[in-house]
């Protein structure tokens, strides 16, 4: 009761302190450009760390840019790295300790709204040229109730990642991978026929990977995690032991999923660089993991919209602005954005830089713009500087606007790691009953929501 007292006093401050600070553009001034004559000195969060060298040489030359354009603005980035540390962010955030644009994860944007931690940045949206031709889909994530507090500056959706090589070897089309889960059943069934220890599908199925990736085939048949109002749970339905059902039947009746269970992503990475996996649910950015870290080949792999193509997992990041920050600040990080984050051509959107210092071009990720000239015009840049054979990708990019993308759930990790078991059980028990686990993990699921007050 203490901790819910205080968390509403906080919420209580720190919303007064929003509508003092960021403004809600009633006086009819907040909204106007930034004079040029106003110094301005902003703190933005996530610059590349100095491990990263392409990256972080890239960020100094665009924020030097930049403040070429707009000498009235100061830019200094923060290199904490990782860009989130899970264990200090909400500390930061309830401290009011954040950069004046702060790096989140899309699943934190909801929370941070509802508790006034960020500042509602509607009024100075003209600042941003690129405003209107972002993807609705992925722009809404930054909207509650009419109002945007933040802006996109990375997102993905998941599709099925797969061995091209071994496709052909198996007698299957590389160009054509599986549209529906029958069909990656069977594929699977061919890819390990191969034997030598090669598995035809992975799973994830520990420290909260495997709900993430159960999340991700729920969406794909059709499923939701929770109810429309988002306090109770509603992966045990029809579509939820669908995703179960076919794991068990791959596992233990195909056997076509291997004998080692309880994997995580870098498990299956390294399978699928040593060559011996055939398929996992992945984002694009795979394949840069699979060849700088593992030392894999991007002309062996390739990818495909998610089976089923009901709907898929969106993820991704972006900024959002301190409550305190004035308008002045606002309206200056804004305009950084809009040349960093998301002109086509400039910052990170800029291709022949990134080909020229060696980084891979061609991946269909980010997806910032929708079906427009701008999106376009990205897609297009991003071709033209390729180093990478972005035909391997074609099935997937042919399917990105055909397949709806859906955010993760509230309270997210604590349901993954409850659907973990789940998901651990069915790959490792083959008594493992279905109906079963899925009401247990519902009423854990339950309690957590009802605790969260979600």
């Amino acid at each position: 009761m203490r901790s819910r007292i205080l968390a509403t006093l906080l919420t209580v401050a720190l919303g007064a302190t929003a509508a003092a600070c960021g403004g809600d553009g009633s006086d009819g001034k907040d909204g106007a450009p930034l004079d040029a004559g106003t110094k301005v000195s902003i703190t933005v969060g996530c610059m590349p760390a100095k491990s990263q060298e392409a990256q972080r040489k890239e960020w100094n030359e665009d924020v030097a840019a930049f403040q070429k354009l707009h000498p009235n603005i100061t830019v200094e980035g923060k290199d904490a790295f990782p860009c989130i540390d899970p264990q200090t962010f909400q500390a930061k955030l309830a401290g009011g300790q954040m950069e004046d644009v702060f790096y989140v994860y899309f699943t934190d944007v909801k929370n941070i709204v509802a508790h006034g931690q960020a500042a509602d940045i509607t009024p100075y949206l003209g600042q941003v040229k690129q405003n209107a031709n972002l993807d609705p889909t992925v722009a809404k994530v930054f909207e509650d109730r009419g109002k945007t507090y933040g802006l996109p500056r990375q997102n993905y959706t998941m599709g099925l990642f797969y061995n091209r090589t071994l496709f052909t070897k198996a007698g299957l089309d590389p160009d054509a991978p599986p549209k529906t889960w029958a069909e990656v059943r069977d594929a699977a069934k061919k890819i390990s026929a191969l034997g030598d220890g090669t598995v035809g599908y992975a799973e994830l199925s520990a420290k909260n990977q495997g709900g993430w990736h159960f999340t991700t085939s729920l969406y794909s048949q059709g499923g939701s995690m929770v109810g429309p109002d988002g306090k109770k749970s509603a992966f045990d339905g029809p579509q939820g032991k669908a995703v179960l059902q076919n794991l068990k039947d791959m596992r233990w009746t195909d056997d076509s999923m291997g004998s080692k269970q309880l994997l995580v992503d870098a498990d299956i990475q390294r399978m699928m660089a040593s060559g011996k996996l055939g398929m996992y649910l992945g984002a694009p950015d795979n394949a840069t993991a699979l060849v700088d870290q593992f030392k894999g080949d991007y002309a062996d792999y390739g990818m495909g919209p998610i089976p089923g193509g009901t709907g898929t997992l969106l993820g991704g990041d972006g900024y959002m602005f301190n409550p305190k920050a004035s308008p002045e600040k606002i309206k200056a990080g804004l305009m950084w954005l809009d040349f960093y984050a998301l002109t086509p051509g400039q910052g990170q959107l800029n291709y022949a830089r990134a080909k020229t210092d060696g980084r891979p071009v061609g991946l269909p990720q980010p997806k910032l713009f929708g079906q427009n000239a701008t999106g376009q015009k990205d897609r297009e840049l991003r071709a033209a500087s390729a180093n990478l054979p972005v035909q391997n990708f074609k099935a997937y990019e042919d399917a990105y606007t055909s397949v709806p993308g859906k955010l993760e759930p509230p309270q997210a990790q604590q349901l993954y790691a409850i659907l973990d078991s789940v998901v651990s059980a069915v790959l490792t028990r083959r008594d493992a009953n279905i109906d079963q686990l899925l009401a247990d993990a519902r009423k854990k699921a339950d309690t957590a929501l009802a605790r969260s007050g979600t």
